[in-house]
């Protein structure tokens, strides 16, 4: 089963939560005091650098007759795509830049480059997702209503085509991020209400008018002969964004070590343990300054589910507090190279393609999803008497997978 009683399962006393919360407090105001005309350089500075690629990219593709051309002004497109997407559209509308008050980078007015409505984005995302972080039943990110990627979720036959569905949502994704607003599931079982889902359709119909009719008739007409050939280009810049935002976001949520969580715990949830759920339920890829940047530094997922609204830039120098709290209280930091997290998520999908009888691991201790049930009622947290260490939660699993290695070795299982 999903984590039912997070603080049970991180091996953490109400106190000792209550005292992760308020260091963690005490980063987001570090940061918030210290925010200021080094961090506002950045953002315009990455504004004028997606702007310049874009605009490269689509005059190159003036001669996309020329394969070679073609193949250079759809890379460059496809890398200010991923830019607008992911440093700016996502973390502007965060309101990671509102405190500079400036209307061009503020969450109430920026539109991005997709399908999806931003108004919609902002509330499957920054409402729903974020505070109901891997919550089953809460949070439609968990598997996006297509995938399973719990063994909670029930197995029904319609699970089989797992890898088949996350094939096309990558190749697609910015569609399916359109479409998760309509509650297409609601829709179909006559549980919604059609008023607003006739206004919703009506939004999302405006905005792909205007990516279409901007990415596959203005800018290829303009380039008058290479029409087709900048079309083409045009479409695979897109794809190219796609895949690479999908990528980022399964490996952000997905990898072994990314937890779920049930609804038991989250009534009556406090700050302190908003927090600790969102550090059991994310990872981070680890990677150069370059795959940082390009991730909308969503590589360090731990620290933006902590504080989405803080800007991406300082995500670095916050990191390194976080890793050092996690030490403190003897928590897992989840994280990883960006293809082992890739290829983590997508042997998740693939085994949970198939029912529960035929995989190995319990419901309770599997690599993608474990719960405080795996420790069998023995979760308190302790102290080495050599070291004088907290002994919690990551000793604890490291105990864990070494006596299930040592019972395999006797054959005991």
């Amino acid at each position: 089963m999903a984590i039912a009683d997070v603080k049970e399962y991180a091996h953490l006393t109400e106190a000792d939560v209550e005292a992760l919360g308020r260091e963690l407090d005490a980063i987001r105001r570090d940061i918030e005091d210290s925010r200021g005309e080094k961090d506002a350089r950045y953002v315009r500075n990455v504004i004028r650098l997606q702007r310049t690629l874009e605009v490269s990219g689509r005059a190159i593709l003036f001669a996309s007759r020329k394969r070679p051309a073609w193949l250079l002004g759809t890379g460059v497109l496809g890398v200010a795509k991923i830019i607008e997407n992911m440093e700016l559209g996502h973390n502007v509308m965060h309101g990671q830049w509102d405190w500079m008050n400036d209307p061009e980078i503020h969450s109430s007015s920026w539109e991005w480059d997709v399908t999806g409505p931003s108004a919609h984005w902002k509330q499957t995302h920054n409402f729903l997702h974020h505070k109901y972080t891997n919550v089953l039943g809460m949070d439609d990110d968990v598997g996006y209503g297509l995938l399973r990627v719990t063994r909670d979720q029930r197995w029904k036959p319609f699970n089989a085509g797992n890898l088949v569905y996350n094939t096309l949502l990558a190749l697609f994704f910015e569609w399916g991020i359109a479409a998760q607003h309509l509650e297409l599931g609601k829709v179909a079982k006559g549980r919604a209400d059609m008023d607003d889902t006739r206004r919703k359709l009506r939004e999302v119909g405006e905005k792909v008018g205007k990516q279409l009719v901007k990415d596959y008739v203005v800018y290829p007409a303009l380039t008058g002969p290479a029409w087709k050939s900048t079309l083409s280009a045009n479409f695979t810049a897109n794809i190219i964004r796609n895949l690479w935002t999908n990528a980022i976001i399964f490996c952000g949520h997905f990898p072994d070590g990314a937890e779920k969580f049930t609804k038991a715990d989250i009534d009556g949830e406090s700050q302190a343990q908003w927090y600790l759920r969102q550090m059991l339920g994310s990872a981070n890829i680890e990677g150069s300054k370059l795959m940082d940047f390009m991730s909308g530094n969503l590589s360090y997922q731990i620290e933006h589910h902590l504080f989405p609204d803080l800007p991406s830039n300082r995500y670095p120098a916050i990191a390194v507090k976080v890793r050092e709290l996690t030490d403190k209280y003897d928590l897992p930091y989840t994280t990883g190279p960006f293809l082992v997290q890739y290829a983590k998520s997508w042997r998740t999908i693939a085994k949970l393609s198939l029912p529960n009888k035929y995989l190995k691991d319990t419901v309770d201790n599997a690599p993608e999803t474990a719960s405080e049930l795996m420790f069998d009622g023995n979760a308190a947290s302790s102290v080495d008497p050599v070291t004088g260490r907290r002994r919690g939660l990551k000793s604890a699993i490291a105990q864990k997978r070494k006596s299930g290695k040592l019972r395999s070795l006797l054959g005991l299982r």
